[in-house]
């Protein structure tokens, strides 16, 4: 066996998958070979989930049968509910919202382990699709002793999510804000917790074991919790005049700028000028563009400086921020989105499941010593 080995599994093909295609050189995100772009412009979220879960997009009467499934989903059982009134009231969003969907799988008699029963499973993901952003609004709401809104089967998934936070109707520039930033943030290839929803599935657990261990993953600084850090570095700026002295502090003493730069992506992320373009509108219909202003400074200074461009996190902070939304429900948010293509993967992985046993470089002794007796330790 070769000593090589990639640390953090980096350029390792583990699966194969035919979801999303993040072809990072070129700066371009496809699903089931259509470009986000054409998306945003001509479909709706769930045109998005029908096609990642089915493979294809929706004609008028499957699109209607979607959503008819969806809308009459979203009621939570009455202990997740209890749960969420009764949580701490400064607990994490993220953290109430693994065990939320945790608590789902005990109300739900599909939640087996062993052998699938794929159809079984395609419910559970539109369940949990529709139940994810009912869950976050839900506690939003609990937390701040405010009355949990009934669930409505009349509004669309972005706009269903915008009135439970606010009890109040939606506007339409809202909406499709919200719309289009569910359907850039619906899948990506294997990031960190799609992988780790495919590797908890693929002992054959339950469906609602996968999704949790995926929430779980995407709340960490490095992956989901990102965008939270954006706005947080927008405020300690405080104002356009201070980012190219705190930029050049971080350069200096090499701090990272949040936002700027991705793993994958060599080139501008792709889900990135369309989240641009709507902070850009959201921003000057609000009548205050100093966030939006900051933000598009400071990307010109780490093009100029670092060669480096924004990554979706970037711009998504701002448009969360301008809609209104508190800035530790910018990663709930990002959960809501992916829960399509968590739930895609996970589907696609029990299609021809295989455990993941990578080996691991051992480190250690080199040599075995005898075990002294505890007197002598």
């Amino acid at each position: 066996m070769s000593d090589d080995y990639a640390k953090g599994l980096e350029g390792v093909i583990a699966n194969e998958s035919a979801l999303s295609k993040v072809e990072g050189q070129e700066g371009q995100l496809s699903y089931l070979g259509y470009s986000i772009n054409d998306l945003v412009e001509n479909c709706s979220f769930e045109e998005v989930v029908y096609l990642l879960h089915r493979r294809k997009l929706p004609n008028a009467e499957e699109l209607a049968e979607l959503n008819e499934t969806l809308r009459n989903d979203r009621e939570l059982p009455e202990g997740v509910v209890n749960f969420l009134k009764e949580a701490p009231k400064d607990a994490s969003p993220m953290d109430v919202l693994r065990t939320a969907v945790s608590m789902l799988g005990l109300y739900d008699d599909r939640a087996q382990i062993g052998e699938p029963d794929q159809e079984a499973n395609r419910q559970v993901a539109l369940s949990l699709v529709a139940k994810t952003p009912v869950i976050v609004a839900y506690y939003h709401r609990a937390r701040q002793g405010l009355s949990l809104p009934p669930v409505r089967q009349d509004l669309s998934e972005a706009a269903h999510f915008l009135y439970l936070i606010n009890d109040e109707e939606p506007s339409e520039a809202a909406t499709r804000t919200l719309d289009i930033a569910y359907t850039l943030h619906a899948d990506h290839g294997m990031n960190a917790s799609t992988f780790s929803s495919r590797v908890t599935v693929a002992t054959l657990s339950d469906f609602y074991s996968a999704v949790t261990s995926a929430i779980g993953t995407l709340k960490g600084p490095l992956h989901g919790g990102a965008n939270e850090g954006v706005i947080k570095m927008l405020q300690e700026i405080g104002e356009l005049e201070k980012v190219d002295a705190y930029v050049e502090d971080c350069l200096t003493n090499k701090k990272k700028i949040m936002g700027i730069g991705h793993r994958v992506y060599k080139v501008l992320d792709p889900r990135a000028p369309h989240l641009q373009k709507m902070a850009m509108k959201l921003t000057e219909e609000l009548g205050d563009t100093k966030w939006i202003d900051m933000s598009e400074r400071i990307a010109e200074i780490m093009r100029e400086r670092k060669g480096l461009n924004a990554n979706v996190d970037f711009y998504s902070a701002t448009v969360y921020y301008s809609l209104g939304i508190p800035t530790d429900l910018f990663t709930p948010i990002f959960a809501i989105a992916r829960m399509a293509g968590w739930t895609a993967q996970v589907l696609e992985q029990l299609d021809d499941n295989r455990l993941y046993r990578p080996l691991t470089k051992y480190v250690g002794p080199a040599e075995l010593s005898p075990v002294p007796a505890l007197a002598d330790r």
